[in-house]
């Protein structure tokens, strides 16, 4: 019995389910100490090995984690549950800047795309066995990849960048597996490692990106695959420097077996150059989003990297949703080829607001970082305090909790919507919830 909630369940699925609809629904909370093997299979009259296998599949999934002679208890943020919960109830009244959405305005009309991609597909309909990738989305997006300097590679497309990151780690780890992540990173990503039975090993990270001495001492401890993102780090703001990319590939060199994860979401969005650390390690993949300069209901991104690694993408997609919509890439390359998104525009007009704010809020004393893309993030002392402080000024920002392992409290503000008359009120307000009290910077 835990509390009110009693675990039911003869074999090892049975009882791995119960535990995890629980967690799911709020009946288990995070960092509640389960059963100790022997008393609950006492319990509930079966092995001992099968409460030991029900624990086994429950932390492969992120669920629970064990520490030794201190038990088996719900993780912290149970990979069922995810950091999505970590959020602000906005009511009306209240200016939201925690979403993380591009500006709307600054997205292109898909219409005559989609018009156009269906038009093609009306006279040449695609069907079961044809070639998974467009040859020409294939062609402009091995041009762009490499005038940014993104080795050469197979292709593949997929359903976005987080679902890049699943199939390349799958492709590569087992549960048990240690993963380096940034530390202030996406929290998507911080819940996806988990969720796969895999282990986090957070990396400080400062404006120039993932910090060497971290991603060493992570790499000696034992992880296997490295995600980085490169530009537009969310929450952060960070993009990898051409000074950072070399050591970090320095760190990498001396660890060639390495799966190294690089996402460009930020493509499209941002006027600082990509500085790519592939080429280093054996296997590697490097994927390209639409969601935020095109929108984020269009689920599409390149993937490219070593030949193994996007072999086994390939080959596992093709066993289940066989490829991504033809019509999607059909309509992403029309948006390409007609230039929808001036990108220059929409990086300026994103850095002018971000450096708006970021300038008022050095002006009020405050510390913010944010070299890239759409958010800014700010240290702050006590998080739930400035985050609850702000949504009575009539604020509601991100809080850092919801991006964080080991780094210091913090919030992110999504600046993509922001105007030039409400920088100054919201610098204001962040100056005024925050104190005058010393905050630890995010390295």
């Amino acid at each position: 019995m835990l509390g009110e909630y009693l675990i039911e369940g003869r074999g090892a699925a049975e009882i791995a389910a119960g535990i995890e609809r629980a967690v799911g629904a709020g009946g288990l909370e995070p960092g509640q100490l389960l059963p100790p093997l022997r008393k609950l299979a006492d319990e509930l009259g079966v092995n001992p090995n099968t409460v030991a296998a029900a624990y086994r599949v429950l932390r492969e999934r992120g669920v629970i984690e064990t520490a030794g002679r201190r038990g088996s208890r719900v993780r912290s943020v149970p990979a069922t549950t995810g950091r999505d919960h970590i959020h602000v109830e906005v009511p009306d009244g209240v200016r939201d800047v925690s979403h993380g959405n591009p500006d709307p305005a600054l997205l292109p009309s898909l219409e005559r795309a989609f018009a156009a991609a269906a038009a093609r597909g009306d006279r040449a309909p695609v069907l079961y066995g044809d070639v998974a990738v467009d040859p020409e989305l294939a062609r402009l997006a091995r041009a762009a990849l490499h005038a940014d300097g993104v080795p050469d590679g197979p292709l593949a497309v997929v359903s976005g960048s987080l679902d890049a990151v699943e199939r390349v780690l799958t492709a590569h780890l087992r549960p048990g597996d240690t993963v380096a992540v940034e530390d202030p990173g996406w929290g998507r990503t911080l819940d996806l490692v988990p969720a796969l039975g895999l282990r986090t090993a957070p990396v400080p990270v400062d404006d120039e990106g993932p910090l060497p001495d971290g991603l060493r001492d992570a790499l000696r401890a034992g992880a296997r695959a490295l995600i980085v993102t490169d530009r537009a780090q969310n929450p952060t703001g960070a993009a990898v420097s051409a000074a950072r990319a070399h050591a970090l590939r320095a760190v990498l060199s001396d660890h060639p077996g390495t799966l190294l994860i690089e996402d460009d979401h930020g493509h499209g969005i941002v006027d600082v150059p990509l500085h790519s650390l592939a080429g280093v390690t054996r296997h590697w993949a490097f994927v390209r989003s639409a969601a935020k300069a095109y929108g984020p209901d269009l689920r599409l991104a390149v993937l490219t990297g070593d030949g193994v690694t996007v072999d086994r993408v390939r080959g596992r997609q093709r066993l289940g949703p066989g490829w991504v919509s033809r019509l999607l890439q059909r309509a992403l390359v029309r948006l390409w080829s007609d230039g929808a998104v001036d990108a220059g525009a929409v990086a300026a007009a994103y850095g002018r607001r971000r450096d708006g704010l970021l300038t008022a809020l050095a002006a009020r004393g405050v510390e913010a970082h944010g070299v890239s893309g759409m958010n800014v993030w700010v240290p702050v002392p006590d998080e739930t305090a400035v985050v609850a402080r702000l949504l009575h000024a009539g604020w509601a920002v991100a809080p850092g909790a919801r991006y964080r392992m080991s780094a210091p409290p913090g919030i992110r503000i999504t600046v993509s919507g922001l105007t030039e008359d409400e920088t100054g009120p919201l610098a204001d307000a962040v100056a005024s919830a925050r104190g005058p009290g010393p905050a630890r910077s995010y390295v």
